[in-house]
């Protein structure tokens, strides 16, 4: 009873101290509120509203139904198109992710070693696929099912095929397609990351270790340069994770809404199927909790790994 009334009253003694801090600070409380109240909105609280639509029938014109863990247990046993769209997203995740990751920062880290001038281009270059509105309507032409598509007039002009293939109707070509433009548009925000974290870091470190027996730009890499990028990386392995499990606009895009045989459905275009056309609200909530949940999960996978670089 004596270690019990001990914990209770360290518990209360620090629960004051929290107070006394919290009302010194009531300034800077003050200033956060703002940010803190639109977060709370339109983050916390739709967040916690999908959560519990997730468990209800809501069509958007009747009230929501409590029907328990029946709108997860069609999604896994009675949908096969979200089946589908799990394999497509796993799969555009896992080549685009790692692959779109590294080369955000090799790219960022080759663009560190250039001239100012000439670095601040090529940032620009880099990055403009990302913003770029005319994106789908470049990549449809290169694309295009037609003689006059440009890879399909190259290849009809070495012969290497005899009729034109349909890249974006074929569910052969389609996923692949996909995930060629994804990858090529994957130098987003944690690419601008990986370039303000390289200009970051204190070069006399570099100077230190070639004394310390560093002896080559890998080593360098390795034992200055991730370590001190730590954060950076670790934003940068979040926006990408969202971007791969997050691939909708380039499918409905490229390849129609929905495509040829759901070739190209990921988890998004079958939520949006179900929350923007169909208008089923329980079950679209379901789909994005397991979606947010999937996110989570592979974040702190991938954060747990990068926490060991450099250690």
């Amino acid at each position: 009873m004596s270690v019990l009334k001990s914990y209770i009253q360290i518990k209360k003694r620090n629960a004051s101290i929290s107070w006394k801090i919290a009302k010194k600070s009531k300034t800077y409380y003050l200033f956060l509120a703002p940010y803190a109240t639109l977060f709370f909105l339109f983050y916390v609280v739709p967040v916690v509203v999908s959560v519990f639509l997730s468990f209800t029938y809501y069509n958007v014109l009747e009230p929501a139904e409590f029907i328990g863990f029946q709108n997860y247990i069609n999604l896994i046993l009675a949908d096969d198109v979200f089946l589908i769209a799990v394999k497509n997203t796993f799969l555009i995740a896992v080549i685009t992710g790692p692959i779109g990751y590294l080369a955000a920062f090799l790219f960022a880290w080759f663009i560190n070693e250039l001239p100012r001038y000439l670095k601040a281009f090529a940032v620009v270059i880099f990055y403009a696929p990302t913003i770029s509105g005319q994106v789908y309507l470049i990549w449809s032409i290169i694309f295009s099912g037609d003689a006059y598509g440009y890879i399909n007039a190259f290849l009809l002009n070495l012969g290497i095929i005899n009729e034109p293939v349909l890249w974006l109707t074929n569910p052969q070509y389609m996923l692949t397609v996909v995930i060629i433009v994804t990858l090529w548009m994957s130098l987003g925000t944690g690419f601008l990351a990986f370039v303000a974290g390289l200009q970051g870091i204190d070069q006399s470190q570099y100077e230190a270790g070639y004394i310390d027996g560093i002896k080559n730009r890998w080593q360098e890499l390795w034992y200055i340069t991730l370590p001190n990028m730590k954060p950076m990386l670790l934003f940068g392995a979040v926006m990408t994770i969202t971007q791969s499990f997050g691939v909708a606009d380039v499918p409905m895009a490229l390849t129609g809404f929905p495509s040829t045989d759901y070739a190209t459905q990921t988890v998004v275009t079958h939520l949006i199927d179900y929350g923007s056309v169909r208008f089923e609200m329980g079950y679209a909530a379901a789909i994005a909790t397991i979606l947010f949940i999937t996110m989570i999960l592979c974040n702190k996978v991938i954060q747990a790994f990068l926490r060991r670089v450099g250690t």
